[in-house]
């Protein structure tokens, strides 16, 4: 309470104060340090996936892709929220302006849209891939890819667009004290002393109709996958398949479940408490998880990354 205090006789009226997860820790030095930690290996690892990706021709093909697409919003994700979070950690001022709250908001926002959208492009060129494999060129040629993945851009940043601007102009009379560690969409609505539940009750249509839409491309292409992998003569194309498919539908799973805890349970079923824990985890573990997935368990990468670390030592 005393930070709390010292932050409001220091911060504009207009600017909000992040509780954050420090307060919260009995140990908060090494809490940073391991948050940090966690940053570099998500900054890291998503950075030399993307590398790979673009640098060997083997894995110039439309899954590769999206998973360089993926890596690059996991990669501008995480960097939204935790480089900001660690710097308040050191400086000790854990305010943030509205324009600044406004833009972080908006930047989650579109970010998150946009893997939520690019996931389930995955989904639909897996299923061209193992159900249509004589159509798969022209079904997920280079300009299709190109289309799909600026589609998932765009309607993610539409979505910003709508929603941040409204949320911006409720009037915040009450405390301005954010219980949590970055601008949140549901934790900045709890300020407002208007009667958002008109609003609420949009958001929470858009995102319910929005995930069921997904969901639905996700589970539909993934059902006639299993269809086509189990009429499959040979053991190792289904062994192969299964690979592939195995480690989307993982990343899938942690990511849509943390979404639908969030933005779809009851009011009900949330606590400040649990809302930032699965914050934490889809914001900060979710984008260090996912290059390791697509890594370690594709045998393609692995290839690229062993070649590129073989041929370093031999040209110095």
């Amino acid at each position: 309470m005393e930070t709390i205090n010292w932050v409001d006789n220091h911060t504009a009226p207009s600017d909000f104060i992040l509780l954050g997860i420090f307060s919260q820790s009995k140990h908060p030095t090494l809490l940073g340090v391991v948050i940090f930690v966690v940053f570099l290996m998500a900054f890291v690892g998503n950075t030399v996936l993307i590398l790979l990706i673009h640098s060997d021709a083997r894995l110039h093909t439309p899954m590769y892709f999206f998973i360089s697409q993926l890596s690059l919003m996991d990669m501008t994700y995480i960097s939204v929220t935790v480089p900001k979070m660690l710097v308040d950690r050191v400086t000790g001022v854990n305010t943030i302006s509205a324009p600044g709250c406004g833009m972080q908001m908006f930047l989650y926002g579109t970010l998150a849209g946009s893997e939520f959208f690019i996931l389930a492009s995955m989904a639909y060129d897996r299923f061209a891939a193992i159900c249509l494999p004589l159509r798969y060129p022209v079904l997920m040629n280079h300009r299709v890819c190109i289309l799909l993945a600026s589609s998932c851009w765009f309607l993610a940043s539409v979505d910003g667009f709508i929603f941040t601007p409204i949320i911006m102009t409720f009037p915040f009379c009450r405390s301005r004290v954010i219980h949590h560690f970055f601008c949140e969409v549901p934790a900045v609505m709890k300020l407002s002393c208007s009667d958002t539940s008109l609003y609420k009750t949009l958001m929470y249509f858009c995102c319910v109709l929005m995930l069921l839409i997904l969901v639905t491309i996700i589970s539909g292409s993934y059902y006639f996958i299993l269809l086509t992998i189990h009429r499959m003569n040979s053991a190792e194309g289904q062994k192969k398949a299964f690979a592939t498919c195995s480690s989307h539908m993982t990343v899938v799973t942690l990511f849509y479940g943390a979404a639908f805890y969030t933005y779809v349970l009851p009011s009900s079923y949330h606590t400040p408490e649990k809302d930032v824990i699965v914050s934490i985890f889809y914001t900060i573990v979710t984008p260090v998880l996912n290059p390791l997935i697509y890594s370690l368990r594709n045998r393609d990468v692995m290839m690229a990354l062993k070649k590129v670390l073989n041929v370093g030592p031999a040209s110095l």
